[in-house]
């Protein structure tokens, strides 16, 4: 078949009226996968709505970054009932922490200890993906690739594959010289195997805070390895976001479609080649 120059256009027009129909479910797109994460479990009420947009959803192990709980243990099997896929992430520790340890090392094993029992816990199988939420960017320091590493080695031990959530984002050193965090990461990775969960929300390549169809892919992140892709965050980042801005709520942060900034039901949006990245379902 001929295809002029309008029949991508008309393509996309036709599977939007199919997914608005219902004819497309949020899984029917072949590549790419849309999926929420956010700190604090929304609700099952919540979560159930948001499975018309959403195929997976980020699940924590431990505590997110600065919180004292999580609110999200247990609700694995709500959650599989409702057909969700899983990110599984596991919070790490920040330099700070590492450098006064001693042994940056030991805590790496420690904390990979805890994230297996926490996944055996929370019943997700065997070989599921875990990432490791690597919230500092830049080159990574001594201390901060001993604990990457032995938490690696530590999980794969385990039983489970290992993957690392880090920035796509170029940070600069020196007028000359910029870091990618997932780029160094990978490139002293000493020939583990690594799944990357990539942030990257600055606008492009990030298109906002948007839900589009089919999803961007991964590799469209900047970091061409990438299987799951963080692309919005709330709240904003101004100044990564400036030329997006208008797709974020007035009071900065990124709501759900159809969901009103009344109900604080704010979230992170990912992309990902699979509607199970962590295979964990």
């Amino acid at each position: 078949m001929k295809r002029g120059k309008n029949w991508p256009l008309c393509i996309g027009f036709t599977s939007i009226l199919l997914f608005a129909s219902g004819a497309l479910s949020v899984e029917s797109w072949a590549q790419t996968y849309l999926g929420l994460d956010r700190n604090d479990y929304p609700g099952d009420a919540s979560m159930v709505e948001q499975r018309k947009t959403f195929a997976f959803t980020g699940y924590w192990l431990n505590n997110p970054p600065g919180a004292n709980r999580n609110t999200w243990a247990g609700k694995r099997k709500p959650l599989q009932t409702m057909g969700y896929g899983f990110l599984l992430l596991f919070n790490g520790r920040e330099y700070k922490e590492l450098k006064a340890s001693g042994d940056a090392a030991r805590v790496g094993r420690n904390d990979a200890t805890t994230a297996i029992q926490a996944a055996r816990r929370e019943g997700f199988p065997k070989n599921s993906i875990i990432f490791l939420d690597q919230e500092q960017g830049g080159r990574m320091l001594p201390e901060q690739r001993a604990y990457i590493h032995a938490w690696i080695d530590g999980v794969v031990r385990g039983g489970h594959r290992a993957g690392v959530y880090c920035s796509g984002i170029p940070f600069r050193e020196s007028g000359a010289v910029s870091v990618v965090t997932a780029n160094d990461i990978r490139d002293h990775a000493g020939g583990r195997e690594i799944h990357f969960f990539i942030s990257n929300d600055q606008c492009g390549p990030s298109p906002g805070c948007v839900f589009p169809i089919p999803p961007p892919k991964p590799s469209e992140s900047g970091v061409p390895f990438a299987e799951a892709w963080q692309f919005a965050q709330s709240p904003q980042r101004p100044e990564m976001t400036a030329a997006c801005r208008q797709t974020y709520a007035q009071e900065g942060n990124c709501y759900p479609p159809g969901v009103s900034p009344t109900s604080s039901l704010h979230i992170d949006v990912d992309t990902a080649t699979s509607a199970d990245p962590s295979q964990a379902r």
